[in-house]
């Protein structure tokens, strides 16, 4: 079989989807040496490299447009020039980021990470949110089988979109092998970079509303005062869309010299900061997956993250859980984890073993079942 999948996320985002399209790839190279695979992506956006996987069976194919002007073609302007028309004979393609090209003969198959466009539509941009709103929907009727990250999305591209159960698959992401806990001198040389020499609680994502981080920041003001710490709040992630009210929280807060932005980072240095953090928290509203989460427990750090969406389905017992809307749940969280020190060795011995069992390995194992369903279906 000759199995195509778009790799542009992979080249043109750095964390979220990006990561995962990366990660699932090679796992699926690595795996499966019979399929043949083609990655297609288009034209990279400016200071963005291709870094594809290689192997005997795999190939590449760069479309002459970038991102934007093919989706603009395919989902704004309903062009149906097919994809398998441009890339030769394929006979399965996979588009790892909700939205599906028009295929000619290809079996199709999508994958939805979350729907908070529509369960959160307050938190989107506004022009984001109107594009998703027409092109997935219409992408999930298209899909001839459809993958989620978890149970949660998958009910709600079940409920939502009116999706057929029997062709929504549950195939959740893993943890890259190099998240693992920083030897002290890795986390000395962070800590020092940095300047973060107290203890620090750490929240790692893109800064946009669904990330929930006016709040947290609200709700780390309430810890201090109640406790007296003398813990830092470190945000790393690059910027979203409507930041402004995350900055000004922070700058308004009465502990604006004990928060930091890091902006990106590495993945070494993010490996560090989850080994040194006292507590990671993940404060989101709504979650089709969390990677982060994961990560987070895979490098030892204790965690608590919200009782929403999909975050409770896999953190389960291994994380401290909080309503996310409310300010002073996420506080008692924060005390009571930060308070206990035998709590916290409880959590990061949960959440070693509970990261354990989301290995990439497994996500592609996963895949590669519903390929063979779907080959089978047509």
């Amino acid at each position: 079989m000759r199995i195509g999948i778009d790799y542009t996320a992979a080249i043109n985002q750095s964390d979220g989807i990006g990561r995962f399209v990366r990660n699932i790839s090679r796992a699926l190279v690595e795996l499966d040496q019979d399929n043949e695979y083609l990655l297609v992506y288009n034209s990279p956006n400016p200071g963005r490299a291709v870094d594809a996987p290689r192997a005997a069976n795999v190939s590449t194919r760069q479309l002459r447009f970038g991102e934007r002007a093919t989706n603009i073609l395919w989902h704004r302007l309903h062009m149906p020039v097919p994809l398998d028309l441009l890339t030769g004979s394929i006979d399965l393609f996979h588009a790892p980021n909700f939205v599906l090209p028009p295929l000619r003969k290809a079996i199709g198959i999508l994958t939805v990470h979350d729907l908070a466009f529509l369960t959160h539509p307050e938190c989107a941009d506004a022009r984001l949110r109107e594009y998703l709103e027409h092109a997935v929907p219409y992408s999930v009727a298209k899909a001839d089988f459809i993958t989620t990250d978890s149970e949660n999305t998958r009910n709600d591209v079940i409920c939502l979109l009116d999706a057929d159960p029997d062709r929504v698959f549950v195939v959740p992401c893993g943890v890259d092998a190099s998240f693992h806990p920083s030897d002290d001198a890795e986390v000395d040389a962070v800590r020092r970079q940095y300047g973060f020499l107290q203890p620090f609680i750490l929240v790692v994502g893109v800064i946009e509303p669904r990330k929930n981080l006016p709040r947290f920041i609200d709700a780390f003001a309430r810890f201090k005062v109640r406790t007296g710490a003398v813990h830092q709040l470190v945000i790393v992630g690059g910027n979203g869309w409507l930041v402004e009210d995350t900055f000004h929280q922070a700058e308004q807060s009465p502990f604006r010299s004990d928060i930091h932005f890091t902006g990106h980072v590495s993945d070494e240095v993010l490996r560090a900061l989850y080994s040194a953090t006292e507590l990671f928290a993940y404060p989101a509203l709504y979650e089709g997956f969390g990677i982060p989460v994961l990560e987070a427990m895979a490098c030892g750090a204790p965690v608590a993250c919200a009782n929403t969406s999909s975050l409770a389905e896999f953190a389960s017992d291994a994380a401290l859980l909080f309503d996310p809307e409310d300010a002073d749940s996420i506080a008692d969280s924060l005390e009571e984890a930060c308070a206990s020190e035998s709590l916290r060795d409880d959590l990061r011995s949960r959440g070693l073993k509970r990261a354990s069992d989301y290995q990439w390995s497994n996500a592609a194992s996963r895949l590669l079942e519903v390929y063979t369903v779907a080959a089978k279906a047509r």
